[in-house]
């Protein structure tokens, strides 16, 4: 078996399975904006942490609803695409 295979690789936020939890692996700070990333630290958004994606809006336009901890929050397309996720394995 090869073991990379098994590994999951990390996918945007906006990309993750929804309902399915993920880890945030990185966050490209480079492509926000300073209040974009103040806010996402402020919501506690940053790397270690498990996030769910909730819901994408229609034709995958507009913002995606998720969940950071017990936080349901929306977030900008691109502010997701900035969020690499690490989905987590099946137990």
């Amino acid at each position: 078996m090869n073991v990379a295979a098994a590994i999951p690789q990390p996918v945007r936020l906006a990309q993750l399975p929804r309902l399915e939890p993920g880890m945030v692996s990185a966050v490209d700070w480079h492509l926000l904006s300073e209040p974009e990333g103040r806010r996402l630290r402020e919501l506690g958004l940053d790397e270690g942490v498990e996030v769910e994606l909730l819901h994408r809006s229609f034709l995958g336009r507009g913002p995606v609803a998720c969940r950071i901890g017990r936080m349901t929050v929306a977030l900008r397309r691109h502010v997701a695409a900035a969020i690499h996720v690490s989905p987590n394995p099946a137990p």
